[in-house]
């Protein structure tokens, strides 16, 4: 089957494709984008606190990496459980559980009394957090139409950008209002507003036709339940395998670069505007530009083109924060092309990944390939920390964010188009 058809440009507007969507297409959409803005709202609340914890209670940078890393390993082990379940209880069941599990965390994350239980609050957030991401994409993949699929998806992915801002100003309200000690309890107690959106999503938004479908038709036939072990079948493994690499490419880049550019610039270039919340707003703004840009651009060009050109700018950005001599005013504005790139490159994957695998194994397919990726990516921070002990850390960036890039592009050009693919139950 011929799955490229070229998509027709309408013209009513940049927007039309929206303007299009049924009324129950639209509720989808929007608790998918401001499902996945709170998730990233909860997430990055602890890179704000992180200074003040080491001031009050004494963490070390080591314990501080540690949650991070911990957060991330629990939040690939979620999306990955989150796809399963997706299969199984449905994605809007999957996607109500996944939003409340992350909230509740985070709200015990503002009650912590120690490191310990901080790290455990946080890990256990991050399952809720990787599973909202899985069943999310797949929802909002398999209800809106082919040839506006990958513009829907990664409007949604930008969701993340907003939240990122969000995080950012009611950390600048809560610290400006309250003291230190009580201000960062206070925004992980912000954590329970997610959870009163679970209320808007049971009411308003109903399971995929197609995924309906294709479980009366399982039911009818008295076929067994979908399992796990089916992505891994001779027929699929290949494309597992190869979804794999691409995700691991894109995570293992973004890692690399947003983990270590920071001290890099600080420690070797001795930039101050890195700690600007200038350079911050240049950097979310970039994001999201990114991905709306992104958005678009994946079913104008197609999926694989779209990640060629944005993992080929994400490699071309790192290199030129860590090769070319720049001033804090030069760095100022550079941030905006590393937000846009390294974050729409993302842009493009759920609605990717959501094409690559039938109804019946999607959200295990889609769940295992993104957070196996995830897994990996997260282990090129460490990598990166390990080789600038024998060469310079800049060096270091450069070399495993050309990998991580090199890896995705490869996988790219590899898995096959799927721009315009109808969704079979």
């Amino acid at each position: 089957m011929n799955t490229t058809a070229i998509p027709t440009v309408q013209s009513d507007g940049f927007f039309s494709w929206f303007h299009a969507l049924t009324g129950k297409e639209r509720r989808t959409f929007w608790s998918c984008k401001i499902g996945y803005a709170l998730d990233a709202m909860d997430t990055q609340f602890l890179s704000f606190v992180i200074p003040t914890l080491i001031a009050t209670w004494g963490l070390s940078k080591g314990d501080a990496g540690l949650i991070g890393t911990v957060t991330l390993l629990t939040s690939a082990a979620g999306g990955w459980i989150a796809g399963i379940l997706s299969d199984r209880i449905g994605r809007v069941k999957t996607l109500q559980l996944t939003i409340l599990w992350f909230a509740f965390f985070t709200v015990l994350c503002g009650l912590a009394q120690n490191f310990n239980q901080l790290l455990l609050a946080r890990g256990l957030m991050g399952f809720g957090m990787g599973g909202e991401w899985t069943a999310g994409a797949i929802l909002i993949g398999e209800v809106i139409r082919a040839k506006d699929r990958g513009k829907a998806v990664g409007m949604v992915q930008a969701g993340w950008a907003i939240g990122w801002g969000v995080s950012a100003l009611l950390y600048a309200l809560m610290f400006s209002l309250l003291p230190a000690e009580w201000a960062w309890r206070s925004l992980f107690l912000l954590g329970i507003l997610p959870a009163l959106f679970v209320i808007f999503i049971r009411r308003f938004v109903d399971e995929p036709e197609v995924f309906v479908t294709q479980q009366k038709q399982q039911e009818e036939a008295g076929a067994e339940r979908a399992k796990f072990t089916e992505i891994f079948s001779p027929k699929m493994i290949s494309t597992t395998l190869r979804a794999v690499l691409l995700t691991t490419g894109a995570q293992g880049g973004y890692y690399a670069i947003t983990t270590w550019l920071p001290t890099f610039l600080k420690t070797e270039r001795h930039l101050t505007v890195l700690g600007t919340g200038g350079y911050l707003a240049m950097v979310i703004v970039g994001s999201y530009v990114g991905y709306i840009v992104s958005a678009f651009l994946t079913d104008y060009l197609g999926r694989k083109k779209n990640f060629i050109l944005f993992a080929t700018g994400s490699l071309c950005i790192a290199l030129a924060y860590t090769r070319l001599p720049v001033t804090d005013n030069v760095m100022l504005f550079l941030g905006f092309p590393l937000g846009f790139f390294v974050s729409g490159v993302f842009s493009g994957m759920g609605a990717f990944l959501t094409e690559l695998f039938p109804t019946r194994i999607r959200g295990s397919g889609q769940g295992f390939s993104y957070n196996m990726g995830r897994a990996v990516g997260s282990l090129f921070p460490l990598l990166i920390g390990l080789a600038s002990q024998k060469m310079a850390l800049g060096e270091a960036i450069g070399i495993f964010a050309a990998t991580a890039y090199g890896v995705m592009i490869l996988a790219a050009l590899t898995l096959p188009e799927t721009r315009g693919k109808q969704l079979e139950s």
